[in-house]
């Protein structure tokens, strides 16, 4: 196991190849501001977003939001889907089938939420989902978030850990396909995580939520499954 205690902004750098502490790179430090040499772009809210699709223009696409920049949520490939099958299967059996849930929107801190509304890979609520009936699950209902990362790993350990680092999310797990690790973020403080440990081979994490419950990275990257 090793620590990265330069967290968020550390993890941003180290999935970009870079070491440099003062190292930041335009298009990933803030998705929704201009940048010299960059065009403006347009900053798209939840309301905006919720009446383009109640037109059904955006039938058939799958767009997340993030600090105002609409993700394109693009087709899996088979490594992020058998990872995605494996994680929510331990989950499962950890937590009940109810209380996790797959790409499904949830609330984040009440400054980012008119410009945010996640969709993470896999969430573990407090509560079976079917509580949440007419808003979605709020960061004190939320007790794991995992992101499977194979083409955004710079933007799931950077952006989306400081958003679910403002909004207080207990632990967040970045699952990175090509580097066969898992990325543990714990002990949100100030918009960052304070604790921030990278998991390999032969290594085991126990969520938070479940104590005495341990997962084996090995079983996210079985030999063979790619």
């Amino acid at each position: 196991m090793s620590v990265d205690a330069t967290i968020s902004a550390g993890s941003e750098r180290l999935a970009l190849g870079h070491s440099d502490p003062n190292f930041s790179h335009p298009g990933l430090s803030h998705p929704g501001l201009s940048h010299p040499g960059y065009p403006p772009r347009k900053r798209w809210t939840r309301a905006e977003c919720q009446m383009l699709e109640s037109t059904g223009l955006w039938e058939q696409q799958h767009l997340e939001l993030i600090e105002g920049d609409l993700i394109d949520k693009m087709g899996k490939n088979r490594p992020h889907v058998n990872v995605t099958i494996l994680l929510m299967e331990w989950l499962v059996g950890v937590f009940g089938a109810r209380q996790v849930t797959q790409e499904a929107p949830i609330d984040v801190s009440a400054e980012d939420n008119p410009t945010s509304e996640p969709e993470p890979d896999l969430a573990v609520l407090a509560q079976p989902c079917l509580v949440y009936e007419d808003a979605n699950p709020g960061p004190s209902d939320v007790r794991l978030i995992v992101e499977i990362s194979d083409t955004t790993l710079a933007f799931d350990l950077g952006i989306k850990a400081r958003l679910y680092a403002r909004a207080a999310i207990e632990e967040y797990w970045v699952v990175d396909v090509v580097g066969r690790r898992i990325v543990v973020h714990r002990e949100p403080r100030d918009g960052i995580y304070g604790n921030v440990a990278s998991y390999g081979r032969g290594e085991c994490i126990e969520p938070l939520s479940a104590p005495g419950r341990s997962f084996s990275v090995d079983d996210a990257f079985p030999l063979g499954v790619r």
